[in-house]
């Protein structure tokens, strides 16, 4: 497995729209696996191809404390959702910042799993909004997009201080 390097905001790839994957390969199960270790690395929760600069609908998810239950999803699509939840949300693409962010508290989900096989997913509060934060990632969508002009100006100046501190 390989460790991948996470665009971060404002690159402009970051907005780049995900391909569907047309066959589950090799290949599209090791860009899975180096996710994954990418994820778990950096650390997160979530983490999608577009975030890795690879434009396939691809995420994956462990919300797990232990990080023992990776949840492989390929060609994700929202079916239905249903009530409200206002949580924080930062991204390992945006480092450092956290803001509230509102999203549906349930979901359910179609995708492919690793091995291409046709699943169904019902998820709720962290599960729900961590992948639908990550299908936003594959859309183009960041979870700064959620908030205020106000608020986005502030996180900006707040992205490019960090950014100055790290230089």
């Amino acid at each position: 497995m390989a460790k991948l390097e996470i665009l971060h905001y404002p690159d402009p790839r970051l907005r780049n729209r995900a391909q569907p994957i047309a066959q589950v390969t090799d290949d599209i199960r090791q860009l899975a696996d180096d996710m994954l270790e990418t994820m778990y690395d950096a650390p997160g929760i979530g983490l999608a191809a577009t975030q890795v600069n690879v434009a396939k609908r691809l995420i994956v998810v462990d919300i797990s404390e232990d990080k023992q239950q990776p949840l492989v999803l390929i060609n994700p699509q929202m079916k239905t959702t249903s009530g409200q939840i206002e949580t924080e949300e930062g991204c390992l693409s945006v480092p450092g910042i956290y803001e509230s962010v509102q999203r549906a508290e349930s979901i359910r989900v179609t995708a492919l799993d690793r091995n291409g096989k046709r699943l169904e997913l019902e998820a709720d509060e962290l599960l729900a909004v961590c992948i639908q934060h990550e299908i936003d990632h594959l859309n183009g969508i960041l979870f700064v997009d959620y908030l205020s002009s106000l608020k986005r100006n502030v996180l900006i100046k707040k992205v490019k201080k960090l950014q100055h501190l790290k230089k």
